[in-house]
């Protein structure tokens, strides 16, 4: 049997300032419920996550202010570009999800959007804590450090 890392994904959208931003913790794979012209949009590959959250309302999750643009051959069938998505999980997710908001202070926050090898979207989202401003200079300095190491090494060795 293959290995996660092995799979074939076709990313349309990463956040990466949600790594830099927060603290990441536990991180879950969703579907999301689209219509056809939000489908075809994603797989043209334009699709912005980066200002977008999960939140709860009743007993769902919904993926507030994600932005996946008009498809332009879509006419009077196409889509709100920033509509509220549902997001598909498993009731014991979605609970666990929503008491980690509400008892920890904690949000959740979408990774990564991408096709998997069946070809469905999914959204990878994790439950995180906001950083501070001292935990993202030591971040920065850490990454520096790397880098610069890294050079060192590579012109001595």
């Amino acid at each position: 049997m293959a290995a996660k890392s092995d799979r074939k994904l076709k990313v349309v959208a990463d956040n990466r300032r949600a790594r830099f931003n927060y603290e990441i913790g536990e991180t879950f794979e969703a579907g999301i419920a689209l219509t056809g012209t939000e489908v075809k949009a994603l797989r043209q590959g334009k699709a912005t996550i980066a200002e977008s959250y999960a939140d709860s309302r009743g007993n769902e999750l919904w993926l507030v202010n994600a932005n996946i643009p008009e498809y332009l051959q879509g006419g009077r069938f196409n889509h709100a570009p920033k509509r509220p998505r549902k997001l598909l999980l498993h009731r014991h997710q979605v609970n666990k999800l929503a008491g980690a908001v509400d008892r920890e202070g904690m949000t959740i926050v979408p990774l990564k959007l991408y096709f998997n090898e069946k070809g469905r979207a999914k959204l990878e989202i994790a439950v995180a804590r906001g950083k501070k401003l001292h935990d993202k200079r030591e971040t920065e300095r850490k990454r520096s450090w790397d880098r610069e190491r890294g050079r060192l090494l590579r012109n001595k060795g």
